[in-house]
């Protein structure tokens, strides 16, 4: 797929260069392959606007996943002290961001954040 004549797979804008992530690191530093074998084999691309709620998806999908490992009592980056307060304060700036105007995300919603938020709320906060 060319980046420059197709449209964006979430908002389905043409009217610029489109983006994918194959290669980078998680919220918590963790490295991924997104196309990897066990990944999807056919990536996605982006428009800007839309790559970066893909991150902001990413960053959300991360903390909660590390939510549910520390809640099941498994081993969890929030388990840290300074993971727990920046991943809080992440899931803060995404939902300033999903709260701009004109900021619709096609990935994620301000309800889904502000959920995980009030749930990670309920935690004793580690030292």
């Amino acid at each position: 797929m060319d980046s420059w004549n197709e449209s964006c797979q979430a908002c389905g804008a043409g009217n610029g260069p489109l983006t994918k992530f194959s290669l980078g690191k998680d919220f918590f530093g963790r490295p991924y392959d997104r196309l990897s074998p066990l990944s999807d084999q056919s990536p996605k691309w982006y428009c800007a606007p839309c790559s970066m709620h893909k991150n902001l998806q990413r960053d959300f999908r991360d903390i909660y996943d590390e939510f549910d490992k520390l809640r099941a009592g498994h081993i969890s980056e929030l388990a840290k002290g300074d993971e727990f307060r920046r991943a809080s304060l992440r899931l803060q700036e995404i939902l300033t961001m999903l709260s701009a105007p004109q900021q619709q995300s096609p990935f994620l919603s301000g309800y889904d954040v502000t959920l995980l938020m009030e749930r990670l709320n309920t935690l004793t906060m580690p030292v």
